[in-house]
């Protein structure tokens, strides 16, 4: 076999196509909904360690050093293998949206939290000045302006998901890395995982150079 039939073999690779596609449904959905819990998550622990009392910015700041720490694949495998041990039974799919967001969450509150640092103090005077409630001024006032700055490493954390939920295949989650394995072994043949890099490459790249791109506007508008 040459290489183009051994990796680039177009006959296996429409054949294996259902079943890349099922694992892709399933990453795009456990992506998003880690994205969507992260993001709610962070922003409500950025605002607890910037703004809470002093217990919870101790419980804030404990979370976010700690799951910034664990490998994203350690913790996965505690909470699937390890938690049935004391009850606590998770699908592989709640397993690595749990895993997803509590890494997640962690590092998109270090970036909120740094985003809402950067607001000049004197938007804070001013909301005080006009008489705003602290809800008020930060719905209306802080987040707003503090979004603008973190965009784009958001984005990049949003990648980062993307991209760790191909590890969610270690806990026989049928996402598009555990598909494509099993494709391969049906085909006896390794271009189902050239596609799923393929498939990856589809995915990010464009978010990839949205970021890019975020990052020139940003230049352009702080100047």
């Amino acid at each position: 076999m040459g290489l183009i039939e051994t990796f680039f073999n177009a006959k296996v690779f429409v054949e294996t196509l259902p079943l890349l596609w099922t694992g892709l449904v399933v990453t795009i959905e456990l992506g998003l909904l880690s994205i969507g819990l992260g993001l709610l998550l962070g922003l409500a622990v950025a605002l607890m360690r910037l703004f809470g009392i002093a217990a919870l910015r101790i419980v804030a700041r404990i979370y976010i050093d700690l799951f910034r720490s664990i490998p994203l694949l350690v913790l996965l495998i505690v909470i699937y293998y390890a938690l049935p041990f004391i009850g606590i039974r998770l699908s592989s799919f709640a397993s690595a949206t749990l895993a997803l967001t509590l890494v997640s969450g962690a590092y998109t509150a270090e970036i909120f939290r740094a985003g809402i640092e950067a607001i000049p103090k004197g938007q804070f005077e001013a909301a005080k000045v006009l008489g705003l409630s602290w809800p008020q001024m930060m719905v209306d006032v802080i987040l707003p302006q503090a979004v603008k700055i973190v965009i784009p490493p958001l984005t990049n954390n949003c990648i980062n998901v993307m991209k760790d939920t191909a590890l969610a295949s270690v806990v026989a989650m049928p996402d598009l890395l555990k598909q494509a394995t099993q494709a391969q072994a049906l085909a006896a043949n390794p271009t189902p995982l050239i596609g799923a890099a393929a498939i990856y490459i589809l995915i990010l790249w464009p978010l990839v150079l949205l970021v890019s791109r975020f990052e020139r506007t940003l230049k352009v508008d702080t100047r």
